[in-house]
């Protein structure tokens, strides 16, 4: 990491990934993968996972087969994103006419880690070319954070991710600043399962699930407590999943966010292709990464040009 990356949950100095490969008459598909941390997911548990499997279920692996082989999480991401790629690269019009989704370019937001109101204000003040700002906010002292930050950047999109470190009390105490400082999201504010008091709640900023949504099998429970969706790949178990998320919120007019566990440009591409049309795009991941793989996303000023075909799609 190019430096610390901290939450209300953890700091983080480095991470470890799982690349998955896979081969086919000649071509190859690739995806990267590190799990869950905050369910206990480790690159070891993934490779103990997908070392389990039957053989024999390998050979027959497709994009339907492994929803059912594994559950949501790490090692069915890297799967089925290495078999969504594999796909692409033996088809004509790759990833777009697997989908008939369009890539395009994206600009994404970029993370402020925790720390004090200066350091924090200082930092967005630093990166004046970034736009949309993601602030990772504790139950301490947020509202110095959000004021120091809103006014040393008073022209950049603000999200707030609580990482679910909030009280009910606070949530509802803050509300009425965060509107005044024209928060656009307020991301996970109650810890996953603890959220009920959100049902109905009519909150002036909208309010996204991220750790409380891992997969669409969350979806119904959540419908009354949030505004949007955070996809993740490595939550919900890759790009299939992902996109009956994104086709849910669709269809039941919620924001979407689409988001990252940290990762390098080849954890990002196959994201990029959810993020299409999504009303927070989150994949600042390579942005954060001493070194990334190669080829690599071209992100300039936040802004993320498509995969070329030889990363990933």
């Amino acid at each position: 990491m190019v430096a610390p990356f901290v939450t209300a949950g953890e700091t983080v100095h480095h991470i470890d990934v799982l690349h998955a490969v896979l081969e086919h008459e000649g071509c190859q598909g690739r995806a990267e993968t590190m799990g869950v941390d905050y369910l206990g997911e480790t690159v070891e548990s993934l490779q103990a996972e997908l070392s389990a499997l039957d053989p024999a279920a390998i050979a027959q692996l497709n994009r339907q087969t492994v929803q059912a082989l594994l559950p949501p999480g790490g090692s069915r991401n890297g799967l089925d994103c290495a078999l969504w790629d594999l796909q692409a690269k033996q088809t004509a019009g790759g990833i777009s006419a697997l989908t008939g989704i369009t890539m395009a370019p994206l600009h994404t937001l970029y993370t402020l880690s925790l720390d004090d109101p200066d350091a924090m204000a200082r930092r967005a003040h630093e990166v004046p070319d970034l736009k949309r700002l993601k602030l990772k906010l504790s139950a301490q002292a947020p509202l110095d954070c959000l004021q120091a930050i809103r006014e040393a950047r008073p022209d950049a999109q603000l999200v707030i991710d609580a990482n679910g470190s909030w009280t009910p009390e606070l949530v509802m105490a803050a509300g009425d600043s965060l509107a005044r400082y024209e928060v656009a999201l307020l991301e996970q504010p109650l810890s996953a399962g603890q959220d009920d008091v959100l049902e109905k709640l009519g909150y002036p900023v909208p309010l996204c699930a991220d750790e409380s949504c891992q997969s669409s099998a969350d979806l119904e429970a959540l419908a009354d407590r949030y505004d949007a969706i955070n996809i993740k790949l490595d939550k919900c178990g890759g790009l299939t999943d992902a996109l009956v998320i994104r086709e849910w919120c669709q269809q039941n007019e919620k924001l979407i966010m689409v988001g990252n566990m940290l990762g390098s440009s080849l954890a990002m591409a196959p994201a990029l292709v959810v993020a299409q049309g999504a009303d927070f795009v989150d994949l600042d991941g390579p942005m954060w990464q001493q070194s990334d793989v190669e080829p690599s996303l071209h992100i300039d000023r936040g802004c993320i040009q498509p995969p070329l075909n030889r990363l990933w799609g």
